[in-house]
């Protein structure tokens, strides 16, 4: 529900192109991730392809691994945060005498930590399922409800609502560059691809379900923006796009994402665990069988991420801004430049035993991956600079009362 937003600031029509271009350089990094995994059948998980990466040096498999738990750490505070601002546009009406945005977020928290405690993903696949259907259920009922509603929500004090094809004036290269990042953010996710396909029956099926799950994203992700944004405006636009419609509107279709606020940070949460978890009880009986040493090591790990999330949480309160810091610190490595270093692996292994391709398709790839590699230190520089100098910005604009804050962030 992000999309709505990036539109109204880099315009319906760039926005759409960006989406489209996104969606590409995912795929085709994506497709880079495969080939190098059924070149490298003992890869395991994305810290193994960071070690091969550089060479075999056993700093960089702990650097990868590092960067991973962080990744999926502020990946848990983003639906702390999102889970405090339901709780808080549900009961905006209601007088509550507590610190109620510290305290949502702490109820979020328990009842994540709580949810990510089943140490199989037997069960957390179901809720996978169940979740995925519900989120389609409420970007769809979201997107009918902008268009039915009439007028957005606090209409008319803006005036009547606009929307520009084109990049409004307004725009600024913080705002439009964060728009980007949490457009790019939404594709991305290419470090959960090395187990995907090192599970599969036949990992050479792989580009098929990926290309059919890009094509989808593209037409799912550009209609709801576009419908969203044209009925709603740009002056009207909140990130998520729930505070756009009307009160029952906004809680309805808000109520439908429950369930992945809760389940998609319990599974990164339960990822993380495993990771270290294993690592911590190789070979070991704790591993395998229940015993109380396990179960308390099992909590504390867990228990552990969700302390930093909800750390996380409180002290970058700002939807927008939180995806843009994830966007530039992570998604620089895991959607961009991790892979096109992999592409120039392989390349050098091809040349070493003298398999040449095309002349032209060549250097055309070696252009492209070079682009790619700049991309990501584009997001990792004025990426980061962007990133904090929107949450600046919205610490001065008074958008939230500061870190840790008990003003009510609702929508």
């Amino acid at each position: 529900m992000s999309f709505p937003w990036s539109y109204s600031l880099l315009g319906l029509v760039p926005g759409l192109i960006l989406t489209v271009v996104c969606a590409g350089l995912v795929l085709y990094t994506s497709l880079i991730v495969w080939e190098f995994c059924l070149r490298h059948p003992e890869v395991k998980d994305v810290s193994d392809i960071g070690q091969m990466l550089w060479w075999n040096k056993r700093w960089a498999w702990w650097w990868t691994a590092s960067m991973f738990l962080l990744n999926n750490t502020f990946i848990q505070a983003l639906h702390v945060l999102v889970g405090a601002m339901y709780l808080n546009t549900m009961t905006e009406a209601d007088t509550i005498h507590a610190c109620r945005t510290v305290a949502f977020a702490v109820v979020v928290t328990a009842l994540s930590w709580l949810g990510s405690l089943p140490r199989t993903f037997e069960m957390l696949s179901k809720l996978g399922f169940g979740s995925a259907f519900f989120t389609f259920i409420s970007v769809f009922l979201a997107t009918v409800f902008s268009g039915v509603q009439g007028k957005p929500a606090g209409y008319p004090s803006l005036g009547e609502p606009s929307w520009s094809a084109w990049t409004p004036s307004t725009t600024t290269l913080v705002s439009g560059m964060s728009a980007f990042m949490n457009m790019s953010y939404t594709f991305i996710g290419q470090t959960t691809l090395p187990s995907f396909i090192a599970e599969m029956r036949e990992p050479r099926d792989f580009p098929k379900a990926l290309w059919a799950c890009t094509i989808a994203e593209i037409v799912t992700f550009s209609i709801v923006g576009s419908i969203i944004y044209v009925y709603t405006g740009e002056q009207y636009m909140t990130a998520p796009a729930f505070g756009v419609l009307t009160d029952t509107y906004k809680k309805v279709s808000y109520s439908f994402m429950v369930p992945t606020i809760i389940f998609v940070g319990c599974l990164y949460a339960s990822v993380s665990g495993r990771f270290v978890f294993f690592r911590m009880f190789q070979d070991s009986k704790h591993l395998t069988e229940h015993t109380i040493k396990g179960w308390l090591y099992w909590g504390g790990v867990l228990l552990v991420s969700w302390i930093a999330s909800f750390i996380i949480a409180e002290v970058i309160p700002f939807f927008s801004s939180l995806l843009s810091v994830m966007s530039s610190l992570f998604n620089c490595w895991f959607g961009f430049i991790f892979w096109a270093l992999a592409y120039f692996r392989m390349r050098n292994a091809d040349r070493k035993v003298g398999l040449e391709r095309n002349r032209i398709l060549d250097y055309v790839s070696v252009v492209f991956n070079a682009i790619i590699v700049l991309i990501g230190v584009l997001f990792l520089t004025l990426g980061t600079y962007v990133s904090v100098q929107g949450i600046i910005d919205q610490f001065e604009a008074g958008t939230v009362g500061g870190v840790f804050t008990c003003k009510s962030n609702g929508l």
